[in-house]
């Protein structure tokens, strides 16, 4: 689905105070997401811009903790090269996530390689690319999680913070619909409606702990119908798509020679990008994200709806000295009753 252009605007930092979060279950985890994370190696890889069809290398740094994700392009000197991903960084939503800086350097097609860092539970790296546009690989995360696991994860002496949602936040256009509303770690919900055989009415609904995002969203692949691929074509887009990183519908078939890594890989494919999406929040969320028919736009409307309001949310610190804890792949606890306990 195609979504409308996002127009870009600053909002004024907001200043939160951050609280303790204690979590009464037992630490089991292979990963300690109560600390920051980065790589432990550089490593690279390159690959083709989906829309623009050329060639580019991307490579992944550790960085220094509390830094965040940033994206440098290698082709722009200065300061001017520098793009923190940031929701407030989004200039464009049509066919993917951009992000841009001040000097109106950017970078575009974020999406899939945001949903590996956040689901590696990645909080700090720097990421180099040599053009405007991050490469597609297979059309999913799996690429970039697979580099992410070859670099291996570095815990940083850091206590890790995340963006908890403290009432329900919700926006709608005509078609589609995106809320966030409190829970206890992180979840997604979602919901697609296509008037094709092939795709239909599809709705599927995921924990993000223990390794689901890398089981059960990660190889998701972007999709696309054939009417539509052929029409970006004609406006020189889309340049670099082809059955190799795509999902291709045409009518009641799918064109690609081995079909389906899902039976719904289509609504997993927008629940991988709303997760890409959502990190641009700059820390895990703490919420259950619910969506329908909604896409990049919706996505980055939402981020902007919770953050206009300090009471919408509030920064908890992640402490593993206080007390121990159950993490999945996200770094966020796997909780049960009493799930969260503050403390000044």
């Amino acid at each position: 689905m195609t979504a409308s252009k996002t127009d870009r605007t600053k909002t004024d930092s907001i200043e939160h105070v951050s609280e303790h979060v204690i979590v009464d279950t037992p630490s089991t985890s292979k990963l300690n997401g109560f600390r920051q994370h980065t790589l432990k190696t550089i490593i690279s890889c390159t690959g083709i811009g989906l829309h623009s069809g050329s060639k580019v290398k991307l490579t992944l740094h550790p960085a220094e903790p509390d830094t965040g994700i940033l994206f440098k392009r290698t082709d722009v000197n200065g300061d001017k090269a520098i793009i923190p991903a940031s929701w407030d960084n989004v200039v464009d939503t049509q066919l993917c996530t951009t992000i841009a800086n001040d000097a109106g350097t950017s970078v575009a097609t974020i999406e899939h390689l945001m949903a590996a860092l956040a689901g590696c539970g990645i909080d700090n790296a720097m990421i180099e690319i040599d053009g405007p546009e991050v490469p597609v690989m297979d059309g999913s995360s799996a690429p970039f999680v697979f580099l992410i696991e070859c670099a291996g994860t570095l815990e940083q002496d850091r206590p890790r913070r995340a963006i908890r949602i403290e009432k329900k936040i919700e926006v709608e256009e005509d078609g589609w619909y995106a809320a966030i509303t409190p829970g206890d770690g992180f979840s997604v919900a979602f919901e697609i409606d296509f008037d094709s055989p092939v795709v239909s009415r599809q709705s599927f609904t995921i924990g993000l702990i223990n390794g689901t995002f890398k089981r059960e969203l990660a190889r998701a692949r972007t999709f696309g119908f054939l009417h539509e691929v052929e029409a970006l074509w004609e406006l020189g887009l889309a340049k670099g798509g082809s059955l190799e990183n795509a999902v291709v519908v045409s009518g009641d078939k799918i064109l690609n020679e081995d079909g389906l890594r899902f039976d719904d890989e289509f609504v997993r494919h927008k629940m991988l990008d709303a997760v890409g999406d959502l990190y641009l929040a700059g820390a895990p969320l703490i919420g259950h994200f619910h969506g329908i028919c909604s896409g990049h736009a919706a996505n980055n409307q939402l981020l902007r709806a919770v953050f206009a309001d300090p009471s919408n949310w509030s920064y908890v610190e992640l402490r593993a000295d206080l007390t121990t804890a159950s993490v999945g792949d996200h770094g966020l606890p796997e909780v049960t009753e009493p799930a969260l306990a503050a403390t000044a």
